[in-house]
């Protein structure tokens, strides 16, 4: 993106009455922020939307100047703007009509062909969900995802740090400008993020973490990811903001049960009871329902082990394929008499030990 087309579309951005929508549909009419800058009066009350107001709020110039200063904070500090028309900018977001027209990023991020879950929860997160997220994250490790989550106390900066304990890359969306760190206390993490994937944020350098800033922040949560994980939320809050917001982008949704009379549980089931959100036990119950495929990773091949130890329906999944070559998971558990959710749980750490392996269409075959 060039200084220039930064430049205009972050004045268009400034307009009073123009948000992402309207952005898009004026940007997608005329070609560019700076063709609506240039526009006949004619040529922009032609467009569904824009009247008479929106036309006059066009010509007002402040915004060339809020959008210079802006231009100058992003290229001294090395930030990069991803242009929702660009190949870099997070494709599943591409999709969501109220997704950013620009996006500020910092650090290592790389969107390309990867595997993208966002895992978010309770600031007050308890020990059964550490431990919870823990094992998801490192159970998933193998198919390399990128995690991503919100920066904030809780659930969303554990996640973090047991995604950067595993080399996985991961990204936190933040509800302010990249000029300052919200928590100040997870300043000590920047660092280690930016290496390990980064930050982004609609916001402008001119923005703090206000309190309707969150909402708008959980949005990109849900629209940048395959599948959004809730591990603990009390009845009311942030996360099931963003796991509404998935739903209404059509995005799976995961929530971890608990006790009922866990506060930090009843969230979560209320959204399994209401089927706002697939039932989460395990690694595997994600792996089945988003029909990932396991990965090497460069640092952590998976290859199969001398003498590898199977438990008794390990074993007998293992011969069943060794014996009939490529089979779907439905006639596996069929003739190994296994209910699906005990097979999927078994294919997976069968796949971690090297013994089968998965193939397009839900098909397994032994190696």
């Amino acid at each position: 993106m060039t200084d220039t087309d930064l430049f205009n579309t972050l004045a268009l951005m400034r307009v009073e009455g123009v948000g992402d929508i309207v952005a898009k549909r004026l940007i997608n009419h005329l070609g560019s922020a700076e063709a609506v800058f240039k526009a006949k009066k004619m040529q922009l009350l032609a467009i569904e939307g824009v009247g008479e107001v929106l036309y006059n709020n066009l010509r007002n110039e402040s915004v060339f100047k809020l959008a210079e200063s802006e231009v100058k904070f992003v290229r001294e500090q090395g930030i990069k703007p991803l242009y929702y028309l660009d190949n870099n900018y997070p494709e599943r977001l591409k999709h969501c009509i109220d997704g950013p027209v620009v996006l500020f990023s910092s650090g290592k991020i790389d969107f390309a062909s990867r595997k993208t879950i966002s895992i978010v929860g309770t600031r007050q997160m308890t020990s059964y969900g550490a431990d919870f997220c823990r094992k998801l994250i490192e159970d998933l490790s193998p198919l390399n995802p990128v995690i991503i989550s919100g920066f904030a106390y809780g659930v969303d900066i554990f996640a973090h740090q047991v995604a950067m304990e595993q080399n996985l890359q991961t990204i936190g969306v933040v509800a302010h400008g990249l000029n300052q760190i919200y928590p100040k206390v997870h300043k000590k993490y920047v660092a280690a993020m930016e290496q390990n994937g980064g930050f982004l944020t609609e916001f402008w350098s001119t923005s703090n973490p206000d309190k309707e800033n969150f909402v708008k922040r959980n949005r990109i949560v849900a629209g940048i990811s395959e599948a959004t994980i809730i591990i603990e939320s009390a009845e009311k809050g942030g996360s099931l903001i963003t796991a509404n917001v998935a739903n209404d982008y059509n995005r799976d949704v995961f929530a971890v049960p608990g006790r009922i009379t866990d506060k930090y549980s009843m969230g979560c089931n209320n959204l399994i009871k209401s089927q706002r959100a697939n039932l989460l036990t395990n690694a595997a119950d994600l792996i089945y329902i988003l029909n990932w495929q396991l990965e090497e990773k460069a640092h952590k091949p998976v290859q199969k082990q001398l003498f590898v130890s199977l438990e008794p329906d390990e074993q007998k999944v293992y011969d069943y394929l060794l014996k009939n070559g490529k089979e779907l998971m439905d006639i596996i558990a069929l003739h190994c008499e296994l209910p699906i959710y005990r097979l999927s749980s078994l294919l997976l750490t069968m796949e971690l030990k090297g013994v089968i392996r998965p193939l397009p269409g839900k098909l397994f075959e032994a190696i």
